[in-house]
């Protein structure tokens, strides 16, 4: 099915396993919150959380949603303006996720997809990863102490010239782009969340672009140039994942 073509519009804090296996074409926007296992299965799917409009509290200082969020996901969307809890996006094979910040493990056992994290993680972030990339915002200088770098190598992130929107080709193409595919993320973020914190970076993007980490799993990075060596230069890599409109 085409994108949105279901709509799933809800209020109040959502149980457990919320959108879990979403097919492409549905999407779920949650006014509230939710528990553990959101997006459990992903397959192409859209899911939208964010908190009360009429809340008088921060949500990047708050949880949005619970445990193991995303926890074997293929494909899909998702977009949580607040908090994760712990194991965020384990086992994540090929879903696309912007949080406000994650606990203890998370992209533990990744092996695909994109995640964004605009605030702090807790400890052993990136542990068993091997596929997929991550970009953090590494405001207070710790990330590196809290990540397991057994697997993972982690990069600044380039300023590249133009404001281009990136194809679909683009966007799967991992070593490259990164600038252009984290700022139309966190623009998607900012669309379907109304996120304060989104439109803070955006505001003032040459001021937080430098405070973005990436993770790249060292043998994910090796088999892409080994892909590229083989490939036709405008033939393009494989990844799944959303690029968006």
């Amino acid at each position: 099915m085409p994108e949105d073509t279901i709509q799933l519009n809800f209020r109040g804090s959502a149980g457990q396993s919320l959108g879990a296996f979403l097919a492409k074409g549905v999407t779920i926007t949650v006014e509230g919150g939710a528990n553990d296992y959101v997006g459990k299965g992903l397959s192409g799917g859209k899911i939208k959380v964010f908190p009360p409009k009429s809340g008088n509290f921060a949500p990047e200082q708050n949880i949005i949603v619970g445990n193991t969020v995303l926890y074997g996901a293929t494909g899909g969307e998702c977009y949580f303006r607040g908090i994760a809890g712990e194991r965020f996006a384990v086992r994540n094979s090929g879903a696309v996720a912007v949080v406000e910040g994650v606990g203890d493990h998370g992209c533990e056992y990744m092996t695909g997809g994109v995640v964004v994290v605009l605030g702090a993680t807790g400890r052993n972030f990136a542990a068993g990863m091997s596929g997929g990339i991550a970009y953090v915002l590494n405001e207070t200088g710790d990330f590196e102490e809290r990540c397991n770098k057994a697997m993972v190598e982690l990069e600044t992130i380039a300023s590249c010239e133009g404001n281009s929107a990136l194809t679909d080709v683009q966007f799967a193409e991992m070593l490259q782009h990164d600038e252009l595919r984290l700022k139309m993320l966190i623009s998607k973020h900012l669309e379907n969340t109304g996120s304060s914190r989104a439109a803070q970076i955006l505001d003032l993007w040459d001021t937080f672009l430098p405070l973005f980490t990436k993770v790249m799993p060292t043998d994910y990075r090796r088999a892409l140039l080994d892909l590229r060596t083989r490939k036709p230069e405008n033939e393009g890599l494989h990844v799944e994942a959303i690029a968006g409109e």
